[in-house]
């Protein structure tokens, strides 16, 4: 039992004096946050984290076979060696309590001071706390964009490509958005859960990668290797288990983005349900215009675009336009995804499209239909918000255009650096050879697979069938994996 007086913090110290936010052994420094609010943020944290291998699942069923398990392995990395990253310096780059408009210090880290004083995000929630969820989110922002390897990266140099681009892109750009010294942040752009850091520079990261690598070599056609024609998903089922995984993490990506649990905390997850149905839905109508059939691959595709175009949307747009910014978003997603062979680029996965793209999109929208009064349901923000052109603040669009913007262009460009950079370091090629590409990056990284597995019938009916989200099909001459 304690010797020692323990009493409650009834006012937190000034940060610059105790940036912990008091003395554990002789304060209880619980005792100023509801417990209800630290209840959600930590399950919402667990429910966030499984996003990472949720893509894993989704990418791996996308791919052929030869390079599924390429994808769980990068879904693991991304968990393992991101989130380590997060702790040493990460948090401390867009998380420190500096005064510039472009990017934090190292004041945090490996988490040095991160305890219970009140978090940037809220108040209401500790920094120790905040961190824990922030966490999660570079992990699956990494992940996104790993799949832009597709079948055709080395394992090695991926994995030093992911690790600096989060240094140099992500950080970056979460300092802009998130950090209130951050100049997006002061701009007035609304961004409520990281359509910027998250959507748009993965998905124009994935662009650049793919640029760089070039098109993957195919067992077809001169003019199918010239469209960079899809391939049909190895295992749809795998897909769509995936997705459900996402979407069920999604609630608490947007949902616990308000930093405790209040009114719009709900409103949130009711926008985030919403958009995705509308998203999967448009998807598929346009599906089956274009080819009288449906897909697994597509309503997938479909609800996922709606939930990018939702994420910087959900805590300011009127729950009645949340089908709406999902839909749109979608249908943007969709004729990107199927028309992009015209730029010669080989993207397979569309992380571009639903990602960058959607993610443009949404920011947009959020312009659009951002009422004053949602963000007010924290019994807080008050006035303190404009809205969009739903209230009539006209200039709103204009924040948003230079908020998706500056993270794509951001994002191309210092993605592009980094992979020239790496490509020229002696050992880090970011190619695989093309006979290991034919064979498969399973077969060249993994134990878990071994020669006889490619004569024990592992290839499925569609193994070289291109595919596009227009629903057709064409047999092609293809050589055994």
């Amino acid at each position: 039992m304690s010797t020692v007086t323990i009493t409650p913090v009834t006012e937190w110290p000034d940060y610059a004096n105790n940036p912990q936010g008091g003395d554990p052994i002789t304060q209880d420094l619980n005792a100023p946050y509801n417990k209800g609010d630290l209840c959600w943020m930590l399950v919402s944290t667990v429910l966030c984290w499984q996003i990472t291998p949720a893509i894993g699942f989704l990418y791996a069923g996308m791919h052929r076979r030869k390079a599924a398990l390429t994808m769980v392995f990068q879904s693991l990395f991304c968990a393992c060696a991101c989130g380590i990253q997060f702790w040493i310096y990460g948090f401390s780059l867009y998380g420190a309590r500096t005064t510039n408009g472009i990017l934090g210090d190292l004041s945090l880290v490996a988490f040095h001071d991160v305890l219970a004083a009140p978090s940037l995000a809220n108040s209401d929630i500790p920094d120790i706390l905040y961190a824990a969820y922030g966490m999660t989110f570079v992990t699956c922002t990494a992940m996104i964009l790993a799949g832009a390897m597709l079948e055709r990266g080395r394992l090695f140099p991926s994995m030093v490509f992911l690790l600096c681009w989060t240094t140099f892109v992500y950080y970056v750009l979460a300092y802009f958005e998130w950090n209130p010294e951050g100049w997006l942040y002061k701009l007035g752009a609304y961004d409520f859960a990281g359509s910027g850091p998250v959507h748009i520079a993965s998905g124009f990261g994935a662009l650049a990668w793919s640029l760089m690598l070039g098109p993957r070599v195919e067992n077809s056609t001169a003019a199918s290797r010239k469209k960079a024609v899809h391939f049909k998903p190895h295992n749809p089922f795998l897909v769509g288990l995936g997705t459900v995984f996402i979407w069920f993490g999604w609630y608490s990506f947007n949902g616990a983005s308000t930093a405790n649990l209040l009114l719009r905390s709900i409103y949130v997850v009711v926008n985030t349900n919403l958009a995705a149905c509308g998203g999967g839905l448009s998807w598929q109508l346009l599906e089956y215009a274009h080819s009288g059939k449906f897909s697994i691959l597509g309503f997938c595709s479909g609800i996922i675009s709606g939930l990018v175009g939702i994420t910087p949307a959900a805590g300011y747009v009127p729950v009645y336009v949340a089908v709406v910014v999902g839909g749109l978003t979608s249908v943007a997603a969709f004729y990107v995804t199927k028309y992009k062979y015209l730029i010669g680029v080989d993207e397979g996965l569309d992380i571009w499209a639903i990602h960058g793209v959607g993610g443009v999109v949404g920011d947009l929208l959020t312009g659009l239909f951002a009422a004053q009064w949602v963000p007010a349901l924290d019994g807080v923000s008050g006035d303190s918000y404009a809205g969009g052109w739903w209230d009539h603040h006209w200039k709103q669009l204009g924040f948003q255009l230079a908020a998706a913007c500056t993270c794509a262009a951001w994002s191309f460009v210092v993605s592009c650096i980094l992979l020239f950079v790496i490509n020229k370091i002696p050992g880090l090629h970011l190619r695989v050879k093309e006979e290991d590409e034919i064979r498969g990056l399973d077969y060249k990284y993994f134990h878990d697979l071994d020669e006889e597995n490619q004569d024990m019938g592992f290839l499925t009916p569609f193994e070289g069938v291109p595919y596009d989200s227009g629903g057709s099909t064409a047999p092609v001459e293809t050589k055994k994996d």
